[in-house]
């Protein structure tokens, strides 16, 4: 059977320090830890000091400010528990229920109760529901059956590096349990390094450098890992067509053509297992020839797989941090690419090594990502990707999917191949990661959530991974431990027993965890079957004397049969009836937030009978007056009455849980004349404050610039002294507050009034008398100016342009009748205006238009 890993790591705590939940047997020879707690309350684990964090940072938050956060939380929590019981209700009620079985699968609220004569006359169904139902209807504590969430901690096994290693969950279906693991990094390892390299023809000078590099890697390892080993392993491709040229020269050599002697293909070969001896790998390395292959993909995956499932012939140590380091300068072949060689077998994901040659690999596909990761998670491998420079984006995008691995850029000829290795050792061993294995056939049943306690204080919800964790930090200092809190939560009932393996990436040592369903009963007698026995061999009549309440009241109140002397209470689709004499119903009374009686009474008869702390006509009012206590611990501050556990202003512009707020009381600037007008009144000194406090409902304080505040409302205040007084109302806070300025704004009189009125009113008169006389003199000079421009124009139509009489300086020219010669006559004048008149009469003379006079007019 096949597991499935989850992304999400699980985390258990180590109850050193165990609370009032755990109790530890310390008779028992197992010293078993058993922590139990109730149904769906998530048990939270936190490191000692963390707790201790967080309670010295509560100690620093004030005292009104805790009462506040509490009274809030209460009220969450009520609305919570009266979400939940409404569902909870609807959850376990249901009438096929027959059997305590049926209703504890139901969910983790639905409780049995195996009292006899439990709501006699009711079908059985309403035996199942949940534990506060049950108390209502009258069920004894005893008597109910609740399979409680518990978690139990075998604190026997010893461990260096995971805490614990053995724990036992029992869930009910719908409920959930939380445990912590720690986890240890150790600062040296024993370190196993394999390398598994390409040794296709495209590798020549990483292979040539890789047998001088060992012997430096070696010596430099040694300074991080207390006993460091190596071991070495080829791979090219599947040595099947089209992956290499099956021609049978090209088998044996398939570098002929280039008259180089090649070794055959071959998918995986392992060459020497990990070990000390440093002569000998180096003496292994330089014996490897290269290989060649026709495409560009080489069969990487099928040589990891089998490097990771074959641990003896490894020789993996179980103490040691194994390193699996593939050297490539191309991509891996993927599952499907099998099919193009027609190999249709998928991996079974086992060892197939037969005198260190892999014998599958021309009959089995190549190993599916998942199944990879899955076998190097088994075997606690990390690996290491030594790539090429244009193969480095393929393989980053790998190592995202194969949890404990690195990939790093291998400069030409394997110059960086020791710097590589020894910084991927040390980035491996910064991070703690953990993985999750379930069998698959019942991983649909379950859900899990981690949240991981990193050292430097980060944790979030789905968080598998923590970074930069130094190895001394998990050794010297408890505060920096790493931590992984998981939640496991349990959706319907598996067969059996269920085991789920928590497992470091990359450590020796895991959790085991085993999931025990409550999905049963432990009641001798879960469903009552009365004896009739005796009232059907009776022939006689049947008497109905105990069927009834009272002697004139009717047979089982008129809600059922009377059978053998008892009631058989009547089905009704509103709800449940019930009662030695059907006179009990849940469904005739008051309802309160969507429940009968409120979910804090029975239902008798119409009527609610309340339980202790609650009255009402619907169980609805709490008789307590706590929740109505201010911090003062005054019942609504003194401003209102407490109903039903709540404050009912008597002034109702005021609000808040205790009458305390009231935006609009103090808000206009007038109702606070009288407390200024006290303040000023006493000169604005400290024993104004106490004489003052009856007329002022905000606090007060002088300032001396009251213009340098910015927030609040700004007022003025006449006092008798005709002078204004500014003060600031400020309503951010929860009581306002009052500030008045110890300087006087303006202080005026009524002669400056006359005086300054007199003034204004002259200077306007006298303006607007100015006004009037400047647009009059402008109206008069334009009326003049129209007045007299006709009689200029009637003299200029009468007289002669003195610019038309002849003057010494012009040119008389006379034109002939007989034609002039045919050249162009040019002449110039000077003159400041120049008309022409042609003039058209008997004798007018004929002009030549072939003549081109051209006059040229300076003005």
């Amino acid at each position: 059977m096949g597991t499935r890993s989850f992304a999400s790591p699980i985390t258990f705590e180590e109850r050193r320090g165990r609370d009032d939940r755990c109790t530890t047997a310390a008779d028992d020879p197992t010293r078993s830890v058993t922590c139990s707690r109730p149904m769906l309350a998530v048990q939270s684990a936190t490191p000692v000091t963390l707790a201790e964090t967080h309670l010295g940072n509560a100690a620093m938050i004030p005292l009104c400010d805790l009462k506040a956060l509490c009274a809030l939380l209460t009220l969450l929590l009520l609305l919570l528990l009266s979400v939940r019981s409404g569902a909870a209700e609807q959850r376990c009620s249901s009438a096929l229920l027959s059997s305590c079985e049926e209703c504890v699968r139901r969910g983790p609220e639905c409780a049995w109760c195996s009292q006899e004569r439990f709501q006699d006359g009711a079908h059985v169904s309403q035996r199942c529901g949940s534990v506060s139902e049950l108390r209502i209807r009258g069920c004894e504590e005893a008597f109910i059956e609740n399979p409680q969430v518990k978690v139990e901690v075998n604190a026997t096994i010893s461990s260096s590096q995971v805490a614990p290693r053995e724990i036992t969950i029992h869930l009910r279906p719908g409920s959930e349990a939380s445990f912590m693991v720690e986890v240890r990094q150790l600062e040296r390892y024993p370190v196993d390094l394999y390398y598994l390299v390409d040794v296709s023809a495209s590798m020549q000078d990483n292979l040539d450098r890789l047998k001088s590099v060992g012997l430096a890697l070696s010596h430099q390892m040694k300074q991080h890992s207390s006993d460091f080993r190596v071991g070495f392993g080829s791979f090219v491709d599947k040595p099947v067509s089209p992956y290499i040229n099956v021609h049978p020269s090209k088998l044996i050599n398939p570098c002929s053509d280039y008259e180089v002697h090649c070794r055959p293909a071959h998918g995986f070969i392992h060459v020497l297992p990990v070990t000390e001896n440093m002569t000998e790998f180096t003496r292994v390395t330089q014996e490897q020839r290269i290989s060649g292959n026709m495409d560009t993909p080489e069969g990487g995956f099928d040589a990891m797989l089998q490097a990771a499932v074959c641990k003896k012939d490894i020789g993996w140590r179980p103490e040691a941090k194994h390193l699996l380091l593939v050297m490539t300068d191309q991509p891996s072949h993927l599952t499907l690419d099998s099919k193009l060689a027609g190999i249709v077998v998928p991996h079974d994901g086992r060892c197939h090594l037969q005198e260190n040659i892999y014998t599958q690999t021309s009959s089995m596909e190549h190993p599916t990502v998942a199944q990879l990761a899955e076998k190097l998670l088994e075997n606690s491998v990390h690996s290491i990707f030594a790539v090429d420079q244009l193969q480095y984006q393929w393989y980053e995008d790998l190592v995202d999917l194969i949890p404990g691995s690195y990939v790093g850029r291998m400069y030409p000829k394997a110059s960086n191949l020791k710097d590589l290795v020894v910084h991927a050792y040390k980035k491996l061993l910064s991070e703690v990661e953990v993985q999750m294995e379930l069998e698959d056939d019942q991983a649909h049943l379950f859900w899990i959530n981690v949240t991981a306690l990193c050292p430097e204080g980060s944790s979030s919800s789905g968080n598998t991974k923590c970074s930069r964790v130094k190895p001394e930090q998990t050794m010297h200092n408890v505060s920096n431990q790493v931590y992984f809190q998981l939640t496991v939560g349990m959706l319907s009932c598996p067969e059996g027993d269920v085991l789920m393996s928590v497992r470091p990436v990359g450590f020796n040592e895991s959790l085991s965890v085993r999931i025990r369903p409550l999905c049963g009963c432990s009641c001798k007698h879960c469903q009552e079957t009365p004896d009739r026995s005796s009232c059907s061999n009776n022939t006689l009549p049947e008497s109905t004397d105990t069927c009834r309440a009272q002697r004139n009241a009717a047979v089982c109140s008129g809600r059922g049969t009377c059978r053998c002397g008892t009631c058989v209470c009547d089905s009704s689709r509103l709800g449940n009836i019930y009662g030695s004499f059907c006179e009990m119903d849940d469904f005739s009374c008051p309802y309160e937030r969507g429940m009968v009686c409120g979910g804090n009474g029975r239902c008798v008869s119409g009527e609610c009978a309340c339980v202790p702390g609650w009255t009402g006509e619907a169980c609805g009012c709490r008789t307590s007056t706590e929740t109505c206590l201010s911090d003062e611990g005054v019942i609504c501050s003194g401003r209102g009455k407490c109903v039903c556990g709540r404050c009912v202003c008597d002034d109702q512009r005021r609000s808040g849980d205790f009458c305390e707020k009231c935006p609009i009381c103090h808000s206009s600037c007038q109702s606070h004349w009288s407390c200024v007008s006290c303040h000023l009144s006493n000169g604005l000194r400290s024993d104004a404050f106490q004489r003052c406090n009856h007329s002022c409902a905000p606090l007060v304080d002088y300032v001396d610039d009251i213009t340098e505040l910015v927030r609040g409302k700004y007022c003025l205040y006449p006092s008798s002294e005709k002078c204004h007084y500014r003060f600031l109302l400020d309503l951010a806070n929860d009581r306002p507050q009052l500030l008045i300025s110890r300087h006087p704004a303006a202080c005026v009189w009524s002669r400056r009034y006359f005086k300054t009125f007199l003034s204004v009113f002259l200077l306007t008169v006298t303006l607007g008398l100015g006004l009037l006389t400047g647009v009059w003199q402008l109206l008069r000079v334009k009326n003049c100016k129209f007045r007299s421009k006709p009689e200029q124009e009637t003299e200029h139509t009468t007289e002669k342009d003195s610019s038309l009489v002849p003057t010494t300086t012009e040119k008389t020219i006379t034109y002939r009748r007989e034609p002039l010669p045919n050249h162009t006559l040019e002449m110039h004048k000077e003159i400041s205006v120049t008309v022409l008149h042609f003039l058209s009469s008997d004798d007018a003379v004929s002009l030549d238009l072939n003549f081109l006079i051209e006059l040229e007019l300076l003005v």
